[in-house]
């Protein structure tokens, strides 16, 4: 097939004119020059109507496997080119040294970072122990010992990131919970916040990577009275004032009864906004009474003990804070965003 040998032709000139071409200005005029509309792979597409109907789909093959063939020898030549330019570069700055402290940087912690330190204070000054738990769990941990079962619906309320192993992204700090019952037993007061990971949908008040705060405490004669105490209490700390909240029924395995606690939303006074889906509430802290089974997988004696925890949100608790209308601002990285907070 003559086409065959034409094909041969081009590839050899090719490689020989993509070896001269040492900048990204000649690699773009040899772009152009083979590939271009005027180019010889152009020609030879249209030298396609001349082939007998036999050997057309051959043909046809054939060129655009020297198109693809052409493209990636000129992007792995451009790649080649800007590294060696890079490497230049760096050789050229031989003055410059990487450990020196940037100047008039002085830095300052993330918002969020500032808000986890403040509660961690006002929470130990109550007597709570501060406490970590890694990022990457088990199912026991994240979801059976919270008495959530294998195949139960609720697991649908969590899209959560499953690792090969079996392993997962851990999707709230309940996870934590088992294990420091079975560390402190009881009585018992913990926090113990951290990063969660969700599947979820972003938009000005959900991230699919979030900061919570998980709070336990357990011990006799425990009851809801305790719960709502330590939460206005903390809120109050936080904002330096008195804090609208509604506590309203809501379901969580692990807590029995479960509570949803929200605040008036502090961005636009309740009157409804983007960050509040325009209801003038916005949930903060998802908390109940321990349900009896996760205190009998935590080795606690449910005959003597009682509890309540709550999953506080410390993303969102920073978004009221700071007056903060997106919680992509969070994460997004921006120094224009981030730099207005001074480090205390």
């Amino acid at each position: 097939m003559i086409l065959k040998e034409k094909i041969r032709e081009l590839r050899a000139r090719f490689d020989g004119e993509l070896a001269k071409a040492g900048t990204p200005e000649a690699l773009e005029a040899l772009r152009v020059a083979f590939l271009g509309k005027k180019g010889p792979v152009t020609d030879l597409m249209a030298e396609l109507r001349n082939v007998e109907q036999s050997e057309k789909a051959e043909a046809g093959q054939l060129i655009n496997t020297l198109k693809n063939e052409l493209s990636e020898a000129i992007v792995k030549t451009g790649e080649a080119l800007r590294a060696a330019a890079l490497a230049a570069e760096i050789r050229r700055q031989k003055k410059y040294n990487p450990t020196l402290p940037a100047r008039d940087a002085a830095g300052s912690y993330h918002p969020i970072t500032l808000v986890q330190r403040e509660l961690e204070e006002i929470f130990s000054s109550m007597g709570f122990t501060i406490e970590d738990y890694p990022e990457i769990v088990d199912d026991y941990h994240c979801f059976e010992a919270l008495n959530i079962p294998k195949h139960h619906p609720a697991r649908d309320m969590q899209d959560t990131y499953y690792i090969e192993n079996g392993q997962l992204l851990k999707t709230h700090t309940s996870a934590a919970q088992n294990y420091i019952m079975k560390k402190y037993g009881a009585p018992l007061r913990a926090i113990f916040p951290g990063r969660c990971f969700r599947n979820e949908a972003i938009d000005a008040c959900h991230e699919n990577t979030f900061f919570q705060m998980e709070g336990i405490m357990i011990d006799e004669n425990i009851s809801i009275s305790n719960l709502i105490y330590f939460m206005k209490t903390m809120l109050s700390e936080v904002f330096r004032r008195d804090i609208k909240v509604r506590l309203r029924p809501g379901f969580f395995p692990f807590v029995e009864p479960g509570f949803e606690l929200d605040i008036n939303c502090l961005i636009c006074g309740g009157k409804g906004c983007p960050s509040c889906k325009n209801s003038g509430w916005l949930e903060l802290c998802p908390c109940g009474m321990i349900h009896p089974n996760v205190l009998k997988a935590g080795g606690i004696d449910v005959d003597r003990y009682t509890g309540f925890a709550f999953g506080l949100g410390l993303t969102r608790l920073a978004m009221m804070k700071f007056g903060v209308k997106d919680i992509r601002d969070f994460n997004g990285g921006s120094l224009s965003a981030l730099s207005q907070f001074v480090s205390e």
